[in-house]
């Protein structure tokens, strides 16, 4: 760096310290002596971002093109590691040191180009996906941080509508509603979001519906023909109409009790999947 006071020491000590308020964290965690929560955690990184942001002298930071300030920081934190408790705690400094560099790249008094916001929503969409997944000190299995990571995800969302770009918008969109889900304890929790990215990808795969919608279709189809003496063609024609528009009374004469409740219930999850997918396309379509 070229100015006084360079950011990337106090970043490297600042990361170095919060890497061990993660490490207290987890190991608390591991122990079970507190509920997982990461937002006390959040609170001091931003504080870190801060006294990062306020520590250096701004008047000496000099033009740099298209390039990023902390690209080198980035750099190293891609690097991938392994084996040993030194270098993976390496590793886990470096990437929270690109996570506050990012931080204090956005925040900081610089206005940042379209070239450099696309760069730095890439390298916040990567460092989400490696906090999702980082290995930690000290650590037998898997340790995540769900929070960092929609952190993360939300900041890339926020630098790629800047740039407009929608499909990579959306595609953070659903990256931080899973980081979201994953962050909610108990796992039980998380079952209304299991389902809502199964079967729409959280509103962000809505064509994903139209493969429920025949399963749906098949199901009622087959319960039809089962309950009722009528063909399998009659059936699948049945259900076809009755999905989008319900049938009446003089429709379905010739079908059984138990064929009548199969078609309205099979009615109420036609309308109900029909209006959800819609809206899901016109929001898509037309950004609404």
């Amino acid at each position: 760096m070229q100015f006084g006071n360079s950011p990337d020491i106090w970043i490297d000590q600042h990361a170095t310290g919060y890497a061990q308020e993660v490490a207290d964290y987890l190991d608390e965690l591991t122990a079970r002596t507190r509920r997982p929560d990461e937002k006390p955690l959040l609170d001091s990184f931003n504080n870190h971002v801060e006294k990062v942001v306020t520590a250096f002298d701004h008047s000496k930071i000099k033009h740099r093109g298209d390039s990023l300030l902390f690209s080198d920081i980035y750099a190293a934190a891609d690097d991938t590691t392994t084996a040993m408790d030194e270098v993976l705690q390496r590793a886990h400094i470096e990437l929270l040191m690109a996570l506050l560099a990012a931080e204090v790249e956005l925040r900081g008094p610089l206005r940042l180009s379209r070239t450099q916001n696309m760069r730095l929503a890439d390298t916040y969409e990567q460092l989400g996906h490696r906090l999702l997944s980082a290995e930690l000190p000290g650590q037998k299995a898997k340790t995540f941080l769900p929070g960092h990571a929609a952190m993360a995800f939300l900041r890339a969302s926020g630098l790629h509508a800047l740039n407009e770009d929608i499909d990579a918008q959306d595609r953070c969109g659903l990256a931080l509603a899973r980081a979201r889900r994953t962050a909610i304890y108990p796992a039980w929790r998380r079952t209304a979001g299991w389902a809502s990215d199964l079967m729409c990808g959280y509103g962000y795969r809505p064509f994903r519906l139209l493969v429920w919608i025949a399963a749906l279709l098949l199901v009622f189809t087959v319960a039809l023909w089962l309950s009722t003496p009528i063909p399998i063609t009659t059936s699948l024609h049945m259900c076809l109409i009755n999905f989008l528009n319900p049938l009446g009374l003089g429709d379905i004469e010739k079908v059984s009790r138990a064929g009548h409740v199969l078609l309205l219930i099979e009615s109420y999850a036609g309308i109900v999947s029909t209006s959800v997918f819609f809206a899901l396309l016109v929001r898509r379509w037309f950004r609404l």
